[in-house]
């Protein structure tokens, strides 16, 4: 019972924060004496609603076009999370794995995802490869690190309980320190994928002709503030369900682990 009110009075807090926002843009739309038209959140929610309906574009409502944008998400996210997670646990149990790999790791990993657009646009040109790529780049930073991370952290008491039962080096890895670094992997596949939302919407934004990121772009080349935010308005949402998503996910998977969340 305690904790239902809690979180009623948690939800309330938040809805209260959503309708002062909207009345501080209505009220600074109406107030505004610039000479660029600023949309009302009225106009915007309008908008949006009748792009969920209407093409945007020649081919897709703003569903369909979300969809594009989720559609590359996937692919890059799944490759950085099969190529992070084995290239992370294998660093962190591994020395010599760790002396090879480690240095031109810490080299690269400063590198914006961003950065990578000129090299990735000659490499694969601007179809659905460089989107990809990038989506990749910023998600595999956040899966090596925190797989190597959770291989390193394992219980050392453990692996040596299991050495004196006569488990061997790859019993060991594959049943105490792979299930011991899920945790951690699930801590990297928020960050993975927040990353490789935003990486999605710069690519779009350089080069697509669908997708939400396009959206924004289109927008800005007529001049419609209102497209433009009722963009920005499905990205947050889309954004948000996808870090909930996660989320959930992770307390599902980790009921045992007490920081499954």
């Amino acid at each position: 019972m305690q904790k239902s009110k809690i979180k009623l009075k948690s939800m309330a807090y938040g809805a209260s924060s959503f309708l002062i926002l909207l009345c501080l843009w209505q009220t600074a739309v109406y107030f505004s004496s610039s000479q660029i038209p600023f949309p009302t959140p009225t106009a915007v929610v309008l908008d949006f609603c009748h792009m969920l309906f209407n093409k945007v574009g020649n081919y897709y409502t703003i569903v369909g076009h979300v969809l594009w944008s989720l559609s590359r998400v996937l692919v890059g996210f799944c490759l950085a999370c099969v190529a992070g997670v084995i290239i992370g646990l294998t660093m962190g149990w591994f020395p010599y794995v760790r002396a090879v790999v480690m240095p031109v790791f810490n080299l690269l990993r400063p590198i914006a995802p961003l950065a990578w657009i000129p090299l990735a646009i000659l490499w694969f040109g601007i179809g659905e490869k460089y989107k990809y790529f990038l989506i990749f780049i910023a998600a595999f930073v956040p899966f090596t690190l925190n797989a190597y991370a959770g291989a390193v952290h394992v219980d050392k008491q453990l692996i040596g309980a299991a050495k004196m039962l006569g488990a061997n080096n790859s019993q060991v890895f594959f049943e105490i320190v792979v299930p011991s670094a899920v945790p951690s992997i699930f801590s990297g596949a928020q960050v993975a994928l927040s990353n490789s939302w935003m990486t999605m919407l710069a690519a779009e934004m350089v080069c697509a002709t669908e997708g939400v990121g396009w959206i924004i772009i289109a927008g800005q080349g007529v001049n419609d503030m209102t497209q433009m935010i009722a963009g920005m308005l499905a990205i947050g949402i889309v954004g948000f369900l996808l870090a909930n998503g996660m989320r959930y996910l992770e307390g599902r998977c980790l009921r045992w682990n007490n920081q499954g969340s």
